[in-house]
């Protein structure tokens, strides 16, 4: 760029020529100007930028001058300084309309408070120094705006895959941003290669367009010509931008899909309820047919039922669904459905059937009452019965133990641990879900059948008189067996937990030598007849040793109690002729001479007195000593 005066410059190039010439003669010329100033500045939108032009050297005088280049080519100058000494006198000259104007700061550095799109230009800083002549630089000044969030409006029609030429897909837009980003296609993640000419398979037109503010905004369309593949694909566009520095952004618009037209090319027919893998469904339940044909936007559906090879249409809807309530076993049959669908091929097959087979179960029927009654050691057959499709399979269980499988159950030679509950099932085997049940009890009727709790010998061989011993006797029968004793004190009978039709009772005495010798007896009686059984004991011991020892205690209690009552007794007689009598008759006693054999208990039992209870204990020992 050349600065105004130019023209006079080169008027006077040989004077210049010339003095340079001069100056280089004396060793005091001053050095060539220079200045130093960036050649690119960059900044964001509304951030404030400083434009630096420092001359090199030392130079006590010179003119700088800052220049703007608008868009026609003219140089208005903005700002002037003059260097003298030491301080720089500056100028502003036009500040062109620019909120907040420009300004030079003490360095004659060029300040731009708050940049805009419009500072984007070629500022010339110019320094005259004199002899040491005249430098000039520019500086371009760039300024970025990142661009609004990146807003895409795709077709909200149905676009048919059956049009040969590319259709609009959508149109994406980037506002407001410097310099004008750039806007690419995606889908799937991947990224569009498109032309920005007319393609019959695809291209993109882009408009860019100046706001008043001076920011740019870009719009691109995208045309496709669509296959039945894009009817889940995800599309979307991206805006690119440049920012400082050679860095780079990115701005992703939303994901959307396409609404696609294409005809049906394949069509299912199914169950939709609960069934087997063999299609049966149970009679009673809520089935669900359901027909779902490929083609996009849904056709319609019509369904119907066979019979006798003749169509009875059903339901005709959008959905393809046909609902049965309560579906009976006369439902089984035949059902079709087909889609109405004239944009298909001419080979694709639009209808579908499928065998519906609703399994039932009736309920079971046996032979036999609630209640079956038998006599022991009696046999019977029950049988069981049953309608159902598909064929039922029967099996016997009693108190959940499986007795065998099939109608018939074979009961020979009943005993009591017959009794009990009886389980006919019927189920289905490829309808798990799909069961009955039906049962008997058997009774068995017959005379009691009686079990004892046998007596444990004693460890020495005997019974002793007065042990204590209990005895259990259980039965059973039917009716329930009544049991007794022969002797009172037996328990009521009770039922045995665990033992089915088991009662026992049980009777707690003390051995004697009459029960050694009869024993005692337990029966069990019914209707049906009685078992006795009898409990020995064998041989029984009488308890001599402990009576003797038993007697001696009593004895020596009863000596000492006489003595006490015979002091007791003479002294308060004091001195009395009894006393003294005794006294007298037991002197000679003391010296060893006695007449008689009698003993201390015999001198007891005459010093008492002849009170009643003193004769009785008297009667007593003198019954012992004989013994």
């Amino acid at each position: 760029m050349e600065p105004p005066d130019a023209p006079a410059q080169a008027r006077g190039a040989p004077r210049l020529l010339l003095l340079a010439v001069v100056l280089a003669a004396h060793p005091d010329a001053q050095a060539e100007v220079r200045l130093s100033v960036p050649p690119l500045v960059e900044v964001m939108r509304g951030k404030s930028v400083i434009l630096d032009c420092t001359p090199t050297g030392t130079h006590d005088h010179y003119m700088l001058e800052w220049f703007l280049t608008d868009r026609s080519g003219a140089r208005p100058r903005l700002a002037s300084a003059e260097m003298q000494g030491s301080e720089l006198q500056v100028t502003m000259h036009d500040t062109r309309g620019r909120s907040p104007p420009y300004q030079l700061d003490s360095q004659g550095r060029l300040v731009l408070a708050e940049a805009q799109v419009g500072d984007e230009r070629d500022y010339v800083c110019v320094v005259r120094a004199g002899a040491a002549g005249t430098a000039e630089a520019t500086a371009r000044l760039s300024v970025f705006a990142k661009p609004e969030a990146t807003e895409v409006s795709p077709n909200k029609g149905t676009l048919s895959v059956m049009e040969d030429s590319a259709q609009e897909i959508a149109t994406c837009n980037s506002r407001n941003g410097n310099p004008a980003p750039k806007i690419t296609w995606y889908r799937n993640g991947q990224r569009l290669e498109v032309p920005v000419e007319m393609n019959p398979e695809g291209y993109m037109t882009s408009r860019t367009v100046r706001e008043a503010s001076g920011l740019l905004s870009l719009t691109s369309t995208l045309y496709l010509r669509l296959r039945k593949d894009d009817r889940d694909a995800s599309f979307h566009c991206a805006a690119h931008y440049s920012l400082p520095e050679g860095r780079h952004g990115r701005l992703d618009s939303p994901t959307f899909h396409l609404t696609l037209h294409y005809p049906t090319e394949h069509v299912q027919f199914w169950v939709g309820s609960p069934s087997t893998p063999a299609g049966w469904v149970r009679e009673g339940d809520t089935v669900q047919l359901l027909c779902r044909g490929d083609g996009s936007p849904s056709p319609e559906y019509t369904l119907f039922r066979l019979q006798d090879e003749q169509e009875e249409v059903l339901n005709v809807n959008l959905e393809g669904n046909l609902t049965l309530e309560g579906v009976t076993r006369g439902q089984s049959g035949t059902y079709g459905c087909r889609v109405e669908d004239y944009d298909a091929a001419d080979d694709v097959q639009l209808s579908k059937t499928l065998e519906l087979r609703v399994a039932y179960l009736d309920p079971l029927e046996l032979s036999e009452r609630k209640v079956l009654s038998l006599p022991l050691n009696s046999s019977a057959v029950v049988n069981c019965s049953v309608h159902g499709l598909p064929t039922p399979a029967l099996r016997w269980t009693k108190d959940s133990t499986p007795l065998g499988d099939g109608p018939m159950l074979s009961l020979s030679s009943i005993t009591f641990d017959s009794n009990g509950t009886y389980v006919c099932e019927a189920s289905l085997p490829t309808v798990p879900v799909l069961s009955r049940t039906q049962n008997f009890t058997l009774l068995v009727q017959g005379s009691p059948e009686l079990k004892t709790a046998e007596i444990e010998p004693k460890a020495d061989g005997s019974w002793r008189e007065g042990d204590e011993v209990t005895l259990i006797c259980s039965a059973r029968g039917h009716p329930d067996p009544k049991l007794s004793w022969s002797q009172l004190g037996g328990s009521p009978a009770e039922p045995i937990p665990g033992r089915q039709g088991w009662v026992s009772s049980s009777l707690t005495l003390k051995v004697t030598s009459a029960l050694s010798r009869d024993g005692i007896s337990c029966e069990a009686s019914n209707p049906h007849g009685n078992k006795r059984h009898v409990f020995h004991f064998g041989t029984v011991s009488p308890q001599t040793s402990q009576a003797g020892v038993a007697v001696m205690a009593v004895a020596v209690s009863v000596g000492l109690l006489l003595l006490v009552v015979a002091v007791f007794y003479c002294m308060r007689r004091k001195g009395g002729p009894c006393c003294r009598q005794r006294r007298e008759k037991g002197a000679p006693a003391s010296s060893g001479s006695r007449e008689g054999k009698g003993d201390a208990g015999d001198s007891l039992l005459s010093a008492a007195p002849p009170s009643a209870p003193l004769q009785d204990l008297r009667r007593r020992l003198m019954s012992w000593r004989k013994k």
